[in-house]
């Protein structure tokens, strides 16, 4: 999950979209998925990458595509990153960054005060074990 894989249609209804990378229930073969996006993957999907191959696939479970939508929504609000680091790092620093869980403080970089919102953006962005389902967010 990325912005550029969000869609908001004429009638406000946003729509996921691009699912090249996307995994079945199966492990047929697919590219190894390796983080997609530098600026979005989950603290534990940005560990992986730094702690395995080029050629490794990891699998993202429904708790870091969570994850991903809450740093998806960060970015398209405030315009940054949630990650500390600078655009020159190399992949490997921003990477590090996400997986130690050096993000910015949403309340910091937030462009105005909209504590709904907020408190959707940081569950997503929570440690893995607190963060909602896909269902607890619908119902949000």
């Amino acid at each position: 999950m990325q912005p550029t894989n969000t869609l908001v249609t004429d009638d406000g209804v946003s729509e996921i979209i691009d699912y090249a990378l996307a995994c079945g229930p199966d492990d047929g073969r697919r590219l190894p998925y390796r983080g997609a996006l530098t600026h979005t993957p989950a603290s534990e999907i940005a560990a992986a990458v730094l702690d395995t191959g080029p050629d490794v696939h990891i699998p993202a479970r429904p708790a870091a595509d969570i994850w991903s939508l809450g740093a998806s929504l960060f970015w398209c609000w405030t315009a940054r990153r949630p990650g500390v680091y600078e655009d020159g790092d190399d992949r490997r620093e921003k990477l590090r960054a996400l997986a130690d869980r050096r993000l910015h403080a949403l309340h910091d970089v937030r462009p105005w005060p909209f504590p709904a919102l907020e408190e959707l953006i940081n569950a997503c962005m929570a440690p893995v074990s607190d963060r909602p389902t896909a269902e607890e967010i619908a119902t949000w």
